[in-house]
């Protein structure tokens, strides 16, 4: 068990937890969450034992083993699979001592290390890197390449591999989806809801926090709270908290003003002075309940289009790639044909690699299609976010310089160029004060991340092409990019692996792969289930080719087509969807009878937090116990019918 108590925890001059106190139980799945800066990385740095308490006390079981993610961008010329073999460290300890006794020739240690190798699970541990390797995204033909002949985004996957390789009690992930893709980020959710240890959490993804967490647990000035359940439950036990709060706040401002009331009345009056001062004690005894402050999130508008051309841009047999330095020619995709309309939000699917990136940078005018042709509507305004802001930031500059030159090159003139005017819409993103002199290069992800979209709001653009534009973004400032693009007028087409974006934002699917790109017929839900099967199919693949003979029989089986693979798969997703229908058809209904009673019983709170007549206290008690009571029956069959979903599912995954 973990156990802070008391606990206070300063960075510098600031207290970022003050006499906090909270417990972690074992095989616990936690998701810290909390504003930037409220200080989770600092509180994971306490847990790794990189920070130490200022005053309270820390408890963490001294056997425990603790994994998390290396920060540093590894420099190794090492394989991908030795590299993440590395991360078990036993077991590399154990193949030096082997080996160091091999070279003794000492026969009874060398005995005893084959023993302590096959306990630290040696037999299989090439194909476990290599199961983790595959399933963060790459190709089977990269897992013995030098770690340095990747970019750096595939380097840290490489480092979150080599933390879950290490055996451990403990495992810390701080943001662990920010470099991954969307089927990646599936396979490493299903990989989590295995772990036997206890996990800790941060991370700014909505549906990946309610997938692998069952506590919650909240920074909020200077202290620790503690939730039941995931992320979609901790917003909803919160909010009645804070409407609970609220109102016994003002109950109490009440008893105070009629206390005062009274002392200000009677103090000089000696029949009532004893009185008086009784009533000044009541005061000074009382517990102070805290106000509810309402948090300034961050909220903002896509202004409307000038014009919208219909359609949008046509694609007509296109080949899109790039062109190398020698101008040799890579072409990545081929025979497109897609037509964009007015209006239209269109999700962009597919693994890293498969030319995603390359579409939209193409679509955006960053690079030119390498055959084909890409006709845009009269009047087409882009508005681009790149994966990397730095594509289009200057870290040199400062934000008002970056608006200034981007009024300027777009030829405006007047009011809306002056920078008064510049400074004024640059609040309108929390860029205030002597933040818009700030360099651009000292600044924050989520700041940079804000400030290009400001850029792009400035434009008014018609058409926005967003890739993985919440990498950087807060829980927060995610949710005002989903309500913003929900109400823009225009054509959105949106590359993320966020898929509460997705689900908000997006009617359309294409599905970028195999060197083409088609329109994907199904939901998230059966994009998951396809990007599921194709990780089993290549951890399969791995595990054969590590079995002996199995290179010889290979060759010798004919290859099943792919068409084939994608029928059978097909048909079993189609199975399962039809077994598993009248459960989930069920389980939406229960998810409906659980928002309508916790809505009810909010509004009863609330009622019961007012004066009421006697008769009206006891019926708004009697309703409140039945709906208590029947969310207890509805929350079990939430759980039975839950069960036998993932029931069915492992029995069709086996």
């Amino acid at each position: 068990m973990i156990t802070l108590r008391n606990l206070t925890l300063r960075r510098g001059a600031r207290v970022l937890l003050d006499s906090a106190s909270t417990t972690i139980n074992p095989g616990e799945r936690v998701g810290l969450v909390g504003r930037n800066g409220a200080g989770k990385s600092s509180l994971f740095a306490l847990l790794a034992g990189g920070l130490h308490e200022d005053g309270g006390e820390f408890l963490l079981p001294p056997h425990w083993q603790l994994a998390q993610v290396a920060q540093e961008m590894p420099e190794t010329a090492e394989g991908a699979t030795a590299f993440v073999l590395g991360g078990d460290a036993r077991l590399v300890q154990l193949r030096q001592q082997l080996e160091a006794a091999q070279q003794a020739g000492d026969g009874m240690a060398i005995a005893q290390l084959h023993a302590d190798l096959a306990d630290a699970g040696a037999h299989d541990a090439t194909a476990r890197a290599q199961t983790l390797i595959l399933g963060l995204g790459f190709a089977p033909a990269q897992l013995d390449q030098p770690v340095n002949s990747f970019s750096g985004g595939w380097r840290m996957r490489l480092q979150l591999a080599r933390a879950l390789m290490a055996p451990s009690d403990l495992l810390l992930l701080d943001e662990p989806t920010n470099h991954l893709d969307l089927d990646a980020l599936v396979w490493l959710e299903a990989w989590l809801k295995r772990y036997a240890g206890t996990l800790i959490v941060i991370s700014h993804d909505r549906e990946f926090l309610d997938a692998v967490t069952d506590v919650t647990l909240h920074i909020e000035n200077a202290q620790l709270t503690r939730y039941g359940g995931n992320y979609s439950r901790f917003e909803e036990l919160r909010a009645q908290q804070l409407v609970l709060q609220q109102a016994a706040y003002e109950r109490q401002q009440e008893r105070i003003a009629h206390l005062q009331s009274f002392i200000d009345r009677f103090k000089a009056k000696a029949t009532k002075a004893r009185q008086a001062q009784s009533r000044v004690k009541q005061i000074e005894r009382m517990e102070r309940i805290a106000p509810v402050l309402a948090s300034a999130d961050f909220t903002f508008s896509f202004r409307e289009p000038a014009n919208l051309p219909n359609p949008m841009l046509a694609i007509t047999d296109a080949s899109f790639g790039y062109v190398g330095e020698d101008g040799t020619q890579t072409t990545i995709l081929r025979g497109v044909n897609r037509s964009v309309l007015a209006g239209q939000r269109i999700g962009i699917l597919g693994a890293n690699g498969q030319g995603k990136s390359t579409l939209v940078k193409t679509i955006a005018r960053e690079m030119p299609p390498l055959g084909g042709q890409v006709t845009e509507g009269k009047g087409l305004t882009i508005g681009y976010f790149a994966q990397q802001e730095l594509d289009v930031l200057r870290p040199a500059e400062d934000p008002l310089e970056h608006m200034v030159r981007l009024a300027r090159d777009s030829g405006v003139q007047g009011e809306a160029a002056r920078e008064q005017e510049l400074r004024n819409f640059l609040g309108s993103f929390n860029f205030s004060g002597d933040m818009v002199r700030q360099p651009v290069g000292s600044m924050s992800g989520g700041e940079k991340a804000r400030l290009v979209l400001a850029m792009i709001v400035w434009q008014r653009p018609n058409l926005l092409l967003l890739d993985e534009p919440t990498n950087h973004l807060d829980l927060a400032t995610r949710e005002a990019l989903a309500m913003a693009l929900q109400d823009f007028d225009g054509t959105v087409m949106l590359v993320s692996h966020d898929r509460a974006l997705l689900r908000s934002v997006c009617e359309d699917f294409w599905l970028v792969g195999r060197g083409a790109v088609v329109p994907f017929d199904g939901d998230l839900d059966d994009y998951q289930r396809y990007l599921l099967d194709e990780a089993r199919r290549l951890r399969e693949a791995v595990r054969r080719s590590d079995a002996p003979g199995a290179g010889e029989a290979e060759r010798r089986a004919p290859a099943a087509s792919g068409r084939e693979q994608r029928k059978a798969s097909a048909a079993a997703r189609q199975q399962l969807a039809e077994k598993t229908r009248p459960l989930r058809r069920e389980l939406a209904q229960v998810d409906a009878g659980l928002a309508r009673l916790g809505a009810e019983r909010a509004g009863l709170l609330e009622r019961l937090a007012t004066a009421l007549p006697p008769a009206e206290i006891a019926e708004c008690g009697r309703r409140l116990k039945a709906c208590d009571e029947e969310i207890e029956r509805l929350e079990e069959r939430w759980l039975e019918l839950g069960a036998q979903i993932e029931a069915l599912e492992a029995t069709a995954s086996a």
